[in-house]
């Protein structure tokens, strides 16, 4: 008797697991038994990505790449039978801080031009005009209400009123190096001091062609596992 009751107990204690479907649950009381998920590596570039991808290290094949914004791309899996998708891998991008719409004195704003943004010509441009500002006036003209001068240094001895561009086209580093920085327009604004803004003027257009650029990369370099249907890119 004191056997039987002994061994009921431990059958009762017993968990066991059961599968209705789809669905795994315990025996004790029903609880559905949720599908271990892995911690999502985190990376800083899409060779990363690539890299791990190419690697089928976890062998996770299919897969989706995910291109989030243009800073930022995942790697995810098909839905589990929690019908959730275990991220494996997030490529964030490490970049300058660069602060649109802020009026930076001309020695930062000079620093700032130099280290965040690619050398282009309108670059060249704007850092010879802040690099040569003679006066701390900003003077407004023009009857457009925008137009902007200042008293730069010329020559070797001589000064002169020069008329800011307006609007500039400049790439900033605001996506992953491994593709071309997107080019966009700019406000170009001055005020006394002196200091220096931009403004950013494209409505946010750079961000749909920087995703464009993402996808365009991980295309060739996943060419052969995205034709063989292992890799799914979604941007």
């Amino acid at each position: 008797m004191i056997k039987e009751a002994i061994e009921k107990v431990l059958s009762l204690a017993e968990i066991r697991t059961t599968q209705i479907g789809d669905q795994v649950f315990t025996s004790s009381d029903l609880k559905r038994v949720s599908e271990a998920m892995t911690d999502t590596i985190q990376v800083r570039n899409l060779t990363g990505v690539v890299d791990y991808i190419t690697s089928n290290f976890d062998d996770k094949f299919p897969v989706i790449v995910h291109i989030q914004s243009p800073t930022q791309v995942s790697v995810v899996t098909g839905f589990n039978r929690d019908l959730r998708r275990n991220a494996l891998i997030e490529a964030n991008a490490l970049l300058p801080e660069i602060r649109f719409g802020y009026f930076y004195d001309i020695e930062n704003f000079n620093i700032l031009l130099q280290s965040c943004f690619v050398p282009t010509d309108v670059r060249a441009a704007l850092l010879s005009i802040v690099g040569n500002v003679k006066d701390e006036k900003v003077v407004n003209f023009g009857d457009d209400g925008t137009s902007q001068q200042v008293t730069a240094k010329a020559g070797v001895a001589t000064v002169e009123q020069v008329k800011l561009p307006n609007p500039v086209f400049l790439k900033p580093f605001r996506t992953f190096v491994e593709i071309e920085q997107p080019e966009s327009a700019f406000v170009f604004r001055m005020k006394d001091g002196p200091s220096a803004a931009l403004f950013e003027a494209d409505g946010g257009e750079w961000k749909l062609r920087a995703i464009a650029g993402i996808k365009v990369y991980l295309d060739e370099h996943l060419s052969e596992l995205i034709e063989s249907g292992q890799v799914v890119i979604i941007g």
